[in-house]
């Protein structure tokens, strides 16, 4: 979690970034506009800059929030010009994105492709030159002594010395130690002399070794002072959760988190399944419709398939799929496990005799994954996420750490559908996706496994 400081650079450098923007579309409007160079027809005319004002409205507020989230201002003096622009370029193709979604739904009239390239590349470029001078404005004041922020270091010497190295000098946090207190071998006022010898704002406590009586003496000290006070929280010592501080009650709580928090991102994702799922059932209307005649030609039953699937924590949903598999598939399961083709408590078979003709055609093409949207609707699954296993297979999970890819909501699709799903027959390796797509797991990549779930759906790759 960045601090008030890092936190009020960031939001300022997204406003300059924003501004920035606002005077590149300008630019880029009136080059395009007088045809500067005469590079364009003079018979193609673009609109006044009024009529741009739209696209402006969606460029310049959401840039800077997706550059964030593609990590573009994290850490902005360690990264190399090649991330960066690795970033942009992902910025890119989201803000795209968005920007056609709102040209299709509102039914916008063409856009100056001219326009549009001078924008790319003079927005780009001069986003990447202001992030070049501001670094080596920073590293210039910092090396000169200044924007340096004078800290007291408090703990153990281990660990002091450890923390110094990792993250004092980082330069990009502006900090400068002027003085270590071993909290074991000092003198008990030495930490109260220092904050008046040094007037500083804040403590740093790297104290893993110190016992709790000690740091809570210190903690008050600087509290009667009026100081601040940050503790390193690596103590307690995690492999895969990340720990931050919330309020509950009255009490003061650290948080292990090992699945994605519930953030503004959180929301967006929610709110896109929805809408999305939405827009999905109303387009594919037809295959609906296509499906539900095909099963009732071809297989005498029920039309869609209802199944008892583990949720978020493995809590029970009822899924619902087009039926691809003769009505009595369920009773019939038991007769086949020999020829089971998957590790694990999972139950999978290629060619499975139990699906009839028009399923395949259904399964081959994904067809019969469409009433999963409503699922979406619910709330219950997502559009993106690990897929649901029924409940019977939920409860034969052995390893505790298989579980965890229960913390996320189920999806339709996910990395292991995208990666030829019936050419994975290790349920640990399913299991592993799984788990770097929750690690790993933002609204980008949410949109790059979308991007590349359609090219495996009309391609039939891993359907079965």
């Amino acid at each position: 979690m960045l601090g008030r400081k890092q936190e009020i650079n960031l939001k300022l450098n997204q406003i300059t970034d924003g501004l920035v923007l606002v005077v590149a579309f300008w630019i880029s409007h009136k080059l395009r506009y007088d045809n500067y160079g005469g590079i364009w027809p003079e018979s193609v005319k673009i609109p006044v800059f009024k009529d741009f004002i739209w696209l402006m409205a969606i460029v310049v507020p959401f840039t800077p929030l997706i550059l964030e989230m593609t990590g573009y201002y994290h850490h902005p003096l360690q990264k190399t010009i090649l991330l960066s622009l690795k970033q942009f370029a992902k910025t890119l193709v989201i803000t795209g994105v968005l920007i056609g979604g709102f040209i299709v739904f509102n039914r916008v009239g063409d856009i100056s492709r001219g326009f549009l390239i001078l924008l790319t590349l003079l927005g780009g470029g001069m986003l990447l030159a202001k992030e070049y001078l501001l670094k080596r404005f920073i590293r210039r004041q910092v090396k000169l002594g200044k924007w340096q922020e004078e800290v007291v270091l408090v703990g153990d010497a281990e660990e002091m010395n450890r923390f110094e190295d990792e993250l004092i000098s980082d330069l990009s946090f502006g900090l400068k130690v002027v003085k270590k207190i071993d909290l074991e071998n000092s003198d008990s006022n030495e930490l109260v002399k220092s904050l008046h010898e040094y007037s500083v704002k804040r403590v740093f406590f790297a104290a893993k070794n110190v016992s709790f009586g000690k740091v809570q003496i210190a903690v008050n000290e600087c509290e009667v002072e009026g100081v601040e006070v940050w503790l390193s929280a690596d103590f307690i010592e995690t492999t895969i959760a990340r720990p931050s501080l919330d309020a509950f009650g009255g009490s003061l709580m650290m948080v292990f988190r090992s699945a994605p928090e519930a953030t503004w991102a959180m929301l967006v994702k929610g709110l896109t399944d929805r809408v999305l799922a939405l827009v999905l059932i109303i387009a594919t209307v037809p295959l609906w419709v296509f499906a539900m005649i095909g099963i009732k030609i071809s297989s005498p039953g029920a039309i869609l398939f209802k199944q008892k699937r583990g949720g978020r924590s493995g809590k029970p949903f009822k899924m619902y799929k087009f039926r691809t598999m003769v009505a009595e598939a369920e009773e019939k399961k038991a007769e086949l496990i020999d020829m089971n083709e998957m590790s694990g408590p999972v139950f999978k078979i290629q060619n499975d005799p139990r699906v009839f003709p028009f399923g395949d055609f259904l399964r081959k093409w994904s067809i019969d994954e469409l009433p999963q949207l409503l699922n979406v609707l619910l709330g219950q699954m997502s559009i993106v996420g690990p897929r649901p296993l029924p409940i019977d297979e939920v409860e034969k999970i052995q390893e505790s750490s298989h579980r965890r890819r229960l913390s996320m909501k189920p999806g339709i699709t996910c990395v292991w559908q995208i990666s030829g799903r019936s050419e994975i027959t290790s349920f640990d390796e399913w299991v592993k996706l799984d788990l770097e797509y929750i690690d790993g797991w933002s609204l980008g990549l949410d949109l790059k496994i979308l991007l590349k779930t359609l090219p495996a759906v009309f391609l039939k790759r891993g359907a079965r």
